[in-house]
């Protein structure tokens, strides 16, 4: 599998480039009054509004470095809404973008499924945190980004989700 590498303060984390849609260099966002502080904010892409999380923020509580190398990566994200023009291919189900801002985003490796193992710590407040590898350089940790946002954080970015939800009681 082919890996997006990024960097934690020194840790390395991984994306895996098939979820991955486009990697640009690092755009301003407009704010989401409310939203917890590592959600960057929106930006605008082929005219659509696109949710933005600071990983940084989220993982260390401190917004994301303006490096050469930090990286706004769009991303696909199945919000589960059934409401969306675009589709995996591959699964047929629907898609979101959802972009993550990252920082030393600048090599991809190719690192086999087989080789990541759980790391036998429970991370209930980052279930995004899966399971890590050595790649031969260090420790790497797989970002699982359909597990990056709680359902409420669901509900504020990608409101047309609560829009096709059944009723409760129906």
């Amino acid at each position: 599998m082919l890996f997006l590498l990024f960097d934690l303060d020194g840790d390395r984390y991984a994306l895996d480039a098939a979820g991955i849609v486009e990697v640009l260099a690092l755009a301003p966002t407009k704010s989401i009054p409310g939203a917890p502080a590592w959600v960057a904010g929106m930006f605008e892409r082929q005219g659509a509004a696109v949710p933005v999380i600071d990983v940084s923020q989220l993982a260390l509580g401190r917004p994301a470095q303006q490096l050469r190398s930090t990286r706004l990566v769009l991303v696909h994200y199945n919000a589960g809404d059934g409401v969306e023009a675009s589709t995996r291919e591959d699964s047929g189900e629907p898609v979101n973008l959802l972009g993550l801002i990252v920082e030393r985003a600048t090599q991809t490796r190719r690192i086999a499924r087989e080789q990541f193992a759980e790391s036998g710590i429970a991370t209930p407040h980052a279930r995004w945190l899966g399971p890590v590898a050595n790649d031969g350089v260090g420790l790497v940790q797989w970002v699982e980004v359909q597990q990056m946002l709680t359902n409420e954080v669901k509900a504020l970015l990608f409101p047309q989700a609560e829009a096709v939800q059944p009723a409760a009681g129906s």
